[in-house]
């Protein structure tokens, strides 16, 4: 993916980064780019922003491959720079997540476009300030745009764009290949889309707390288990749809639409930020979820959203239908050279084990083994034609049997690679032997797995049909 991302862009030269703020979100960019296999410079005045980026890092890195089946490109390498113009000098793309003061960005715009190329898009992180403010006094605005991530940037794969069209289509194309959702914003306006929405849930959050209807816990508790859910996988608008049944939208709003009228939120107001909120609402927050670090709430939550997002892939649906398009990318890594020979392995999978697969034990579950085995037999089917045009035809092989050795554990972002060779093609007829190796190339689990061809339409056993059958018969 990343090599497309650098043809795509900019012919054959690979794209450079640039990070300008190592903070939550700037930290969270340097991630990204890097675990995406590009190298990335990045300027801090923060005495310990090496540590927090390196932090941010180690989250990443024990989280970030979780997503995909397959493994990321080599890392790329991260340099700190003592200087605004040493960071951005060469850069392709250039991410500004400094605090946010708008006299402070346009103090960093300038000495930013006195030492970049002109060609390099300046890509503000601001979560609030449309272009044209920031663009102010700027020796090339239009260089300038907004790409607003969400924490943490590594994970969630929304950015909002806003700026010139030319330079937000650029930025896209860039964004895609880095795996992440692009959305562009059609027009300027204070905050985006996203942050607008979060907004009204907060100001409704506050009131709550602050009139004593509920507690930061309570709050929480209303979205996690609830309408959270829904919106991981469908939004608002969509979910909505379905509530107003087989009459759609239409009758939704028409049923709810007069509830709008009645006096229940308060989204023109505010409560005071007085001490005495200030403190309830910290106080509340301390109880809730004080007993943890911050770092441990990072990466409950990155377990959490690598296992929702792992599980939206089953059904190619909202963000598991990007990470499904970034697989496809990444698989072209390790998919097996054809044809294979009778007896000879040959390497059909290389992941890293997911957080969200690992037990109470500490180490990968038993059924994952069976699963990494089945996406290797798969690997090596589409190979000889038996893909997902084969099963649309009404054919496709059943594993019959399947037997599995463990024989080392397998730890939360081990990277494994499995061997695969054919032993037995006769007919309808298929064996297939899998080694299961770490990246010291150990072996932590051998399986042997024979399968059935099958006619889907009469669940019973055939003989594979003719571009199959002429693979295999090139084995023997």
């Amino acid at each position: 993916m990343p090599s497309n991302a650098a043809s795509h862009s900019s012919g054959n030269k690979k794209l450079h980064f640039a990070v300008i703020g190592g903070g939550v979100i700037g930290g969270g960019w340097v991630a990204r780019f890097l675990l995406m296999g590009y190298d990335v410079s990045v300027f801090d005045t923060a005495p310990d922003a090496r540590r927090k980026i390196n932090e941010v890092l180690e989250n990443a890195r024990r989280s970030m491959p979780g997503l995909y089946e397959h493994v990321l490109p080599k890392e790329g390498r991260l340099v700190f720079c003592p200087s605004i113009a040493e960071a951005v000098r060469g850069a392709d793309w250039i991410s500004e997540s400094i605090p946010e003061r708008l006299d402070i960005k346009q103090l960093a715009y300038a000495e930013i476009q006195a030492h970049c190329p002109e060609n390099a898009i300046i890509a503000s992180s601001t979560s609030g300030f449309k272009p044209s403010e920031l663009q102010k006094n700027a020796s090339t605005p239009k260089q300038i745009i907004v790409a607003h991530p969400f924490n943490p940037v590594y994970l969630l794969p929304l950015v909002e764009l806003v700026g010139d069209a030319q330079k937000t289509e650029h930025a896209a194309n860039i964004l895609s290949d880095l795996g992440m959702y692009p959305l562009i914003v059609r027009k300027e306006i204070d905050a985006h889309i996203a942050d607008r929405l979060l907004e009204a849930v907060w100001r409704e959050g506050l009131w709550l707390i602050n009139d004593g209807v509920a507690t930061t816990r309570e709050i929480d508790d209303a979205i996690r288990y609830g309408f959270g859910l829904r919106w991981a996988q469908m939004g608002m608008f969509e979910t909505y749809r379905i509530a107003g049944g087989e009459a759609g939208m239409a009758h939704f709003i028409q049923q709810f639409g007069p509830a709008l009228e009645w006096p229940w939120t308060k989204l023109m107001d505010v409560p005071a930020l007085t001490d005495e909120l200030v403190d309830k609402i910290a106080s509340q927050s301390d109880q809730q979820s004080g007993q943890y670090s911050i770092r441990a709430l990072e990466r409950i939550r990155d377990d959490n959203l690598v296992g929702m997002m792992r599980a939206l892939k089953v059904k190619d649906w909202g963000a598991g239908n990007l990470l499904n398009q970034v697989d496809q990318t990444l698989s072209a890594e390790t998919d097996p050279e054809y044809p294979i020979n009778m007896g000879v392995p040959c390497c059909t999978t290389r992941r890293v084990v997911p957080s969200s697969w690992v037990d109470y034990n500490g180490h990968m579950n038993d059924s994952h083994y069976g699963e990494v085995f089945s996406k290797a037999s798969d690997v090596l089917l589409a190979g000889m034609g038996a893909d997902q045009d084969y099963v649309s035809q009404g054919y496709s092989y059943f594993t019959v049997d399947l037997h599995i050795s463990y024989l080392a554990e397998c730890l939360a972002g081990d990277e494994l690679a499995v061997f695969t060779a054919i032993t037995l093609a006769e007919g309808k007829k298929l064996k297939l032997a899998h080694e299961m190796k770490n990246a010291e190339g150990e072996i932590c689990a051998t399986c042997s797995q024979f399968l059935l061809h099958v006619d889907l339409n009469t669940r019973k056993s055939c003989p594979p049909r003719p571009p199959i059958a002429a693979a295999l018969a090139r084995l023997q």
